[in-house]
């Protein structure tokens, strides 16, 4: 299913200027805060009327403002799941999901209840209140709700940024789980590079109000600047191939080289991605000996792009894979690093998250 978005709106001082498609999967709004993307997933699901715009979903179109086309926001069927749970307090967790299958007419209706509760794991809160669930689970019981309404495609309004780390942690293999199992488009706002990396399908990368770049994961947040966020870096994709559990590490092989991580619950044989920091990558033109790192991967300068503050974005070539470090100036005059030369990109297993 695609979505195609032309939007041109002033906010106050504000404006949006931009146009992208999305081509099914997940597809991030990525950027700053301030950079638009909420307004411009409140435009998608119909809750502002843009200056000037047109926005078609598979193949329908939802709005037009030179055809005089703006389809109700109820009308779309897109879910909308918001930063806040937004949870009615007085009802239990059974009736908040039954209110999103209210929503849906008996005809539209597709999915299977038992389906979205075994996805998101909250089959066990079903006769609790909203005010006796932590956060995470509050969240996740937000997002069964926008299911159980059988959208057509899910906007979700940074879900995760009001959750602490270890809640986060909590819901992210259920949204993994979304992406994988339901033939469900979703768009999704964030500013955070571990979120993107794990979860997108493809990237729209904004600032002030406009879109600076459109791809993968990999290619889109490789390269970032620091005044964007400081977790610009690799995103690379590969398979567990080796569990160890005495030392509770995981190899993942990649394209040419492999990877040692934090074992946490992966299990051989499941497909992931790995996001690393390219501030937390070394480079050394000759293979280093007497270190603690477990990750030492061998590869060719593949390009050097001059940042902010002195420093450069070293990528590096590992077999179909682009590693990226982010090193100073100094250093790439001092290692004599040109495109073609080899190089080892030093990578500590502790950078890598879970």
């Amino acid at each position: 299913m695609t979505l195609s978005v032309e939007i041109r709106h002033r906010q106050g001082d504000f404006a949006l200027d931009l146009a992208f498609a999305s081509e099914g999967g997940v597809t991030a709004l990525f950027g700053p805060s301030g950079s638009g993307k909420t307004s411009v997933l409140r435009i998608v699901g119909g809750l502002v009327r843009p200056e000037r715009g047109r926005i078609v979903f598979d193949g329908a179109v939802l709005i037009d403002t030179a055809g005089g086309i703006d389809v109700a926001a109820h009308r779309r069927r897109f879910g909308y799941v918001f930063q806040e749970p937004r949870l009615f307090p007085h009802l239990s967790v059974r009736q908040n999901l039954d209110y999103g299958r209210w929503l849906c007419r008996r005809a539209e209706r597709r999915g299977d209840a038992a389906r979205i509760l075994d996805m998101l794991g909250i089959g066990h809160l079903l006769d609790r209140r909203p005010g006796n669930l932590s956060g995470g689970e509050k969240q996740r019981v937000s997002i069964g709700r926008a299911l159980m309404s059988s959208p057509r495609m899910l906007l979700m309004d940074e879900p995760l940024s009001a959750l602490d780390e270890a809640r986060k942690a909590e819901i992210l293999p259920h949204l993994e789980r979304l992406r994988d199992e339901l033939d469900l488009p979703i768009l999704y706002v964030s500013h955070s590079v571990a979120e993107v990396a794990r979860l997108a399908d493809r990237v729209v990368v904004m600032g002030n109000g406009r879109v600076d770049g459109i791809g993968s994961p990999g290619e889109m947040l490789g390269a970032l600047p620091e005044t964007v966020t400081r977790d610009a870096g690799s995103v690379l994709a590969g398979t567990v191939c080796r569990i160890d559990r005495d030392s509770e590490l995981a190899t993942i092989a990649l394209s040419a080289v492999s990877l040692v991580v934090p074992r946490g619950h992966l299990v051989e044989g499941q497909r992931v991605r790995v996001h690393i920091p390219a501030r937390d990558v070394l480079v050394a033109t000759e293979r280093p000996n007497g270190i603690s790192a477990l990750n030492i991967l061998q590869g060719q300068v593949a390009a050097l792009s001059p940042r902010e503050a002195g420093a450069v974005d070293v990528a590096i070539r590992c077999g179909a894979d682009i590693v990226h470090a982010r090193i100073t100036e100094l250093s790439v005059r001092r290692l004599g690093l040109l495109p073609g030369l080899a190089v080892h990109a030093i990578v500590k297993t502790v950078a890598l998250d879970r």
